[in-house]
């Protein structure tokens, strides 16, 4: 007999090949509308072999906990099989040009991002090895808060957090502080996860840096960087309103004080001041040079490497005054430690990055591509932004981003490049980035804990409070509606 999880995770893969199938055949009613290249193949053989294809896949992606095998290998293939397709019938035709000048631009768009999301991986990733986050985790046990003032700390942590990280990362460390202090109230842990997944959604949706869609949208030119802040409200409501829900559901009693001590590791500190630096010279080199934001990234992680290259030079000098200090307090536990002490590598951090993830986004975007030089997207788009008010549109793919990724939601919106007034631009924005919290799989923060949480954290536990989510959702909207009416 089949395993709940299984089922449920069967169940999913199911419904989200069977809603992008809809989503990309059946809501197209007409034919006549213009295609992106200059063959509409939206008709053809190679047109509908290339979107089964692409729902084949992501029906693998989404089966990525039952089948154990890594999400980008089914898109990498799906993507080199749209676009041989594409090809092939653009040789017949005579015009082998115009593919490869529309796989190149393609590519140029998800090259940009590529490099963009390196750095901040690369930048989250040294952070670690510096100790920051395990110092942070270390000061949450060592309090001793009641279980509801750490499901509070922990999910308003996660929002603030991710705004500058991303969703996953920050989750996980708030995962890892309630498996700490709440370890065997499966229960509890449970709860929190969920919340944590909410909050580091909701963070991220407000921040030109805080998820990948925003991130998206603020290089495409579609919002300027702080056009994003308006957001900030909507997201704390999405974030509060299940929270206080599921603050009615804990029993609140104190947990055992843990005593574990966390010392930061040398130039930790200047990293964090290192990473702020380099977000503000990306942020100028996309307002004032009107450069993509990945050329201040790349020039930031520039800065680390000779940061790097300066702690790895300077820690015999720095071991040796550490000892000669120790040795004078008797204090022979660091003394101990020093022995450990290992330079620091910064390529060792940039081999860290996700890049699972990256070869996923590579994928999905140049699926996504392939299809829209087909015309599947600008049929998309007659249908969603040409016969449906937009408000709307964006509300039904912000559902559909709790099946669906919100990254490909969010490539194929701009693809269509829908004439929206900026409200509408925010609205997407949002809904894409908080509709993942729906479910569990539906994000890469809810993905990452079902993995460290394993069989605490569940798709069917996350599917109970779904009903508490979904009203956050909807008190997102209203409040984005009501507040930035002005936008619309």
């Amino acid at each position: 007999m089949k395993s709940p999880n299984v089922l449920a995770t069967r169940l999913y893969a199911s419904r989200g090949a069977w809603l992008l199938l809809a989503c990309t055949l059946l809501l197209f009613p007409s034919l006549s509308y213009a295609a992106a290249g200059s063959l509409n193949l939206t008709a053809s053989i190679a047109g509908i072999s290339s979107v089964l294809i692409f729902v084949l896949a992501y029906a693998l992606v989404m089966s990525e906990e039952l089948l154990h095998m890594r999400k980008s290998k089914p898109v990498l293939v799906a993507a080199g099989l749209i676009w041989a397709i594409v090809a092939w019938v653009y040789v017949q035709a005579g015009m082998p040009e115009e593919a490869e000048t529309a796989f190149r631009e393609t590519l140029l768009e998800y090259t940009e991002l590529l490099l963009f999301l390196l750095v901040a991986m690369t930048y989250i990733n040294a952070m670690e090895e510096r100790r920051i986050f395990d110092a942070l985790r270390s000061w949450l046990v060592r309090k001793g808060f009641s279980y509801r003032s750490l499901f509070w700390i922990t999910g308003v942590m996660a929002f603030g957090i991710s705004a500058i990280a991303n969703n996953m990362t920050t989750a996980m460390l708030m995962c890892a502080v309630v498996l700490k202090v709440a370890e065997g109230d499966n229960k509890f842990i449970s709860l929190c996860c969920v919340n944590v997944v909410v909050a580091s959604n909701a963070g991220g949706a407000f921040s030109p840096f805080g998820d990948i869609t925003t991130l998206m949208v603020w290089q495409a030119g579609q919002v300027p960087f702080g056009g994003f802040f308006v957001l900030l409200v909507p997201a704390l409501v999405n974030f509060l309103v299940p929270a206080a829900i599921m603050n009615f559901f804990i029993v609140n009693r104190q947990p055992a004080a843990l005593k574990e001590n966390v010392w930061l590791k040398r130039g930790s500190r200047r990293i964090i001041v290192l990473f702020l630096i380099t977000v503000a010279i990306s942020v100028l080199c996309h307002s004032v040079l009107h450069l993509p934001p990945a050329m201040g990234m790349m020039f930031g992680l520039g800065l680390l490497q000779f940061f790097g290259y300066y702690l790895r030079r300077s820690l015999p000098r720095s071991l040796e005054r550490k000892r000669e200090r120790y040795s004078r307090r008797g204090d022979w536990k660091k003394l101990e430690q020093l022995g450990s002490v290992v330079p620091f590598d910064i390529f060792s951090r940039i081999a860290r990055s996700e890049w699972d993830t990256l070869l996923f986004f590579y994928g999905v975007v140049m699926c996504v591509g392939g299809l829209g030089f087909m015309g599947y997207l600008s049929l998309l788009s007659e249908t969603l932004y040409g016969s449906w008010n937009p408000v709307w549109a964006n509300v039904v793919l912000g559902l559909i981003s709790a099946v669906v990724d919100n990254i490909p939601v969010m490539f194929a919106v701009l693809s269509m490049a829908p004439d929206m007034t900026e409200g509408n631009w925010l609205l997407i924005t949002l809904t894409a980035g908080v509709g993942g919290s729906l479910l569990s799989m539906g994000s890469a923060a809810g993905v990452a804990l079902m993995g460290q949480a394993r069989g605490i954290y569940t798709f069917a536990g996350h599917l109970r409070w779904m009903p508490a989510i979904l009203l956050g959702y909807i008190g997102s909207i209203a409040a984005h509606l009501w507040i930035n009416a002005s936008m619309f």
